[in-house]
């Protein structure tokens, strides 16, 4: 019997899906092992012919360096400094489609999916009409389970909350907003039995299955490679179940406090990190290839704390107006408090990258942060910006701020898939993600 890469060892509630074998085929070890989208909605201060100036990209194109940046302090990516040296800053580009009836959705959906935005279903209600990226990375490696680890932080009011991950045509994906559920999920923990054996007993699945695991490594049909791949695997799970259980009983305690208090406006950074934290471990464990986490519901409205003072609505701030629509009484300052958002969301994708940076994996995947907007007050679909670091070990030419002059994003996300060692039946460089009336190609620039 030839073993299937989609063969599965179950014990209970626990399942456990089978690595790649060499009767599939064999993996590349320099391909990049993961893709992270952190979503940040209603753009960034970069100016917009609306009479502000950019204070978001570095102040000229070329290399970067933690040195160029860090000196640049009135700049936004002057936070991110520290990884220089990995960092990509794409100016220019831009979402190949119009919205249909509400700005912070189309953009939404068009964010991660290079898609048309749905004609009958327009406002709040629209859709995007393809795939995500995630969800295209993900599938093509069934051995890792083939879906995203798809997460969120925002309220839940029924209007614009998921905009970003996607099966396929109008087939958005709900995402966990509370990372202590998410937490049990990654361990297996479904039911109470279940939970009594890896949190009380903290015994590895492993052992639940032991007389599974020692039937499949006795079969004739596999090779030596087969048996040290399998060896490997079943080792690469134990090492993320004593990661997982090494939370501290503190750490895991503040999850189960928060757990179900994520759509809380002084929560939302703090319940952001402990998705980040499952992500970056998660990484680090093989346990995904692709994973996104939303940060506010599609036109943000939290109100952020900075420097000890709670701010209004983000969405109102990037109105520049005390409203969710076109006219209201001016905010004084509002420029600035955007600014100090766009500081925030900079701070705490660094916090990610430094859980990386602790794992060891930093280069090897690629991390971006991205927006649903270039700009909030125009609702701006120029210039998007999609801040990613990491070479996706070694595929991409990193430390670079380039300006792609109104190139779609599409040929960028064709980029980071190639990086994953996915190729066209040819061999060619896969070209044609997202929508078809979009120019095809790659962004050449960004290759190694």
């Amino acid at each position: 019997m030839k073993l299937s890469r989609r063969r599965f060892l179950q014990a209970g509630s626990a399942t456990l899906l089978l690595p790649l074998l060499e009767s599939d085929t064999e993996a590349n070890t320099d391909e990049a092992s993961f893709i992270f989208f952190c979503r940040q909605a209603n753009g960034v201060t970069q100016g917009d012919n609306n009479g502000e100036i950019d204070r978001f990209w570095p102040d000229d194109t070329g290399l970067l360096t933690p040195s160029l940046l860090a000196s640049q302090s009135h700049k936004v990516l002057s936070e991110l400094a520290p990884w220089a040296d990995y960092l990509i800053a794409p100016k220019g580009i831009k979402y190949g489609y119009s919205n249909n009836g509400c700005g912070h959705s189309g953009g939404g959906n068009q964010c991660l999916t290079a898609a048309r935005v749905s004609e009958d279903l327009s406002g709040k209600d629209s859709l995007a009409m393809g795939e995500s990226i995630d969800n295209y990375i993900a599938r093509h490696f069934p051995q890792m389970g083939g879906e995203p680890l798809t997460l969120y932080t925002g309220p839940r009011n029924g209007y614009l909350e998921e905009v970003l991950s996607y099966r396929g045509a109008k087939q958005l994906r709900p995402a966990e907003d509370d990372p202590w559920i998410a937490y049990q999920r990654m361990l297996g923990v479904t039911d109470r039995s279940y939970s009594d054996l890896v949190f009380e007993r903290r015994q590895s699945i492993n052992d639940l299955i032991l007389e599974q695991i020692n039937t499949l490594q006795r079969h004739p049909h596999l090779s030596t490679n087969d048996r040290q791949k399998l060896e490997l695997h079943f080792d690469s799970i134990r090492e993320f179940e004593l990661l997982a259980a090494s939370l501290s009983d503190d750490e895991e305690q503040a999850m189960a406090t928060l757990s179900g208090l994520g759509t809380l406006n002084d929560n939302r950074i703090t319940i952001a990190r402990m998705h980040m934290d499952l992500i970056a471990l998660a990484f680090s464990a093989n346990y995904t290839k692709a994973a996104t986490l939303q940060i506010g519901d599609g036109n943000d409205g939290t109100q952020y704390t900075i420097n000890g003072t709670k701010l209004p609505s983000f969405h109102w701030i990037s109105h520049r107006i005390y409203a969710d629509g076109s006219e209201g009484e001016t905010i004084v300052g509002a420029e600035d408090m955007h600014h100090a958002i766009d500081r925030l969301f900079a701070q705490t994708f660094g916090y990610f990258l430094n859980k990386l940076d602790t794992y060891g994996i930093l280069d090897q995947g690629i991390s971006v942060w991205c927006n649903d907007l270039g700009n909030g007050i125009s609702h701006s679909y120029n210039n998007m910006p999609f801040i990613s670091v990491g070479s996706g070990n070694g595929f991409l030419r990193t430390g670079q701020f380039l300006d792609f002059e109104g190139q779609t994003h599409n040929k960028l996300f064709n980029t980071y898939i190639n990086a994953f060692g996915l190729r066209n039946p040819n061999g060619e460089y896969i070209s044609n993600f997202g929508d078809s009336d979009l120019e095809s190609g790659l962004l050449e620039s960004l290759l190694a």
